[in-house]
């Protein structure tokens, strides 16, 4: 029996990862849904190569803009019609590699159907983990990581078993300003920001990784997904991002998970899990490499220790430190601030307060929405 697959974000990088898995392993998936949120002239070239998968485009506007016919072969839109192609699906794995707090709606809908969620988008846990993990226990699917680094952990945990576990260190690449000074970072660019070392990705996260916002976004998300302390997870600049992450025993001995930097492989792992199969991807030949490990300069990327924060205040403090960094991260994009401010406004807003009295969707949102209005706030004073 062939596993049915749901790709949202499918013409993304993550997306396009995912089909190349597929397409390696066609006679073990079936594609049913693919959803994009912009690039119709891509989701629909997917539509032609899988016919019997449900095509969605999330925003309205651009499924508006479309010509009677092309829209035809657009099965749903909006965030309502994601939802409900999610439910209709009967997918028995959705890969969710959506961007950002867009996110999270579709990770819930994906396990309320029974799905198991393989989990690029880690807004998901940052906003909302323990709602999801309650979600997610309750219908008996499991959330498996593809984050490259949390799904190195997950396979070191289930190797080793969570109780012998002392630390879990996840590594950085450092981006392209882990050299830089106070003052070479005053001055970076936009361009500067989208040119990652070693990792193709979206621009969002790619500026993340210039800014250690993503490092700290893995470190809350560990925390959550893990059931970790937040002492427990420490981070380590490790540019030639071929470990993908550590585990320290309680007997003081390290175990790493080690390939090239190929998302097809965490991928890979989550849509064929519990079972190890044969990958043709990210294999690494260790002759002649050089593994290099550094302290990351927490006092020039201010968002990692921000991250730690947040993550030892918890309640709604995590989905304010996203709300506000996404906002930050888009102003910086339209030029309307610096790269530095985006540590500055991300500080700002997590000095307001915002704990939760009851952890369930409603109230998650709620704090998205007054973080992103604060930020909007920060925002506007830098910008005039």
């Amino acid at each position: 029996m062939k596993r049915k697959i749901a790709v949202l974000g499918a013409t993304g990088s993550i997306g396009k990862s995912t089909l190349d898995v597929i397409a390696a392993n066609e006679n073990d998936f079936e594609i049913v849904l693919l959803s994009a949120h912009q690039d119709t002239r891509g989701l629909l070239s997917l539509g032609t190569q899988f016919p019997r998968a449900k095509i969605v485009i999330t925003d309205h506007q651009k499924w508006e803009k479309q010509t009677p016919e092309t829209r035809s072969a657009i099965t749903y839109w909006g965030q309502d019609g994601l939802v409900q192609a999610i439910r209709e699906s009967g997918a028995d794995i959705v890969v969710n590699g959506i961007a950002g707090a867009a996110g999270l709606l579709p990770s819930i809908t994906a396990l309320e159907t029974g799905a198991d969620l393989a989990l690029a988008n880690k807004e998901t846990i940052v906003m909302a983990g323990p709602l999801v993990a309650s979600i997610a226990k309750k219908n008996h699917c499991r959330i498996l990581p593809v984050d490259s680094e949390h799904s190195a952990v997950f396979h070191l945990l289930e190797a080793h078993g969570a109780d012998a576990i002392e630390e879990v260190i996840l590594t950085a690449s450092g981006g392209p300003f882990r050299q830089y000074s106070r003052e070479q970072l005053e001055q970076v660019s936009l361009q500067d920001a989208l040119n990652h070392p070693t990792w193709k990705m979206g621009g969002k996260i790619t500026i993340d990784s210039a800014s250690l916002a993503n490092k700290g976004l893995e470190v809350i998300e560990a925390v959550r997904l893990f059931s970790l302390k937040v002492e427990q997870v420490s981070v380590l600049v490790h540019p030639q991002s071929y470990v993908h992450s550590l585990i320290r025993l309680k007997d003081g001995s390290l175990y790493a998970q080690i390939s090239k930097p190929d998302m097809r492989v965490p991928i890979h792992n989550a849509l064929f899990w519990p079972e190890v199969r044969y990958c043709q991807f990210g294999r690494l030949d260790l002759v002649g490499q050089t593994i290099h490990f550094e302290q990351p300069k927490t006092e020039l990327f201010p968002l990692l220790p921000l991250a730690y924060e947040a993550a030892r205040l918890g309640e709604g403090y995590p989905a304010a430190y996203n709300a506000a960094n996404e906002e930050a991260v888009a102003a910086f994009m339209k030029g309307h601030i610096s790269f530095v401010d985006i540590g500055r406004i991300v500080a700002q807003v997590l000095e307001k307060e915002w704990s939760c009295d009851e952890f369930d969707l409603q109230s998650i949102l709620d704090v998205d929405q007054r973080s992103r209005a604060a930020a909007q706030e920060c925002i506007k004073e830098l910008h005039h």
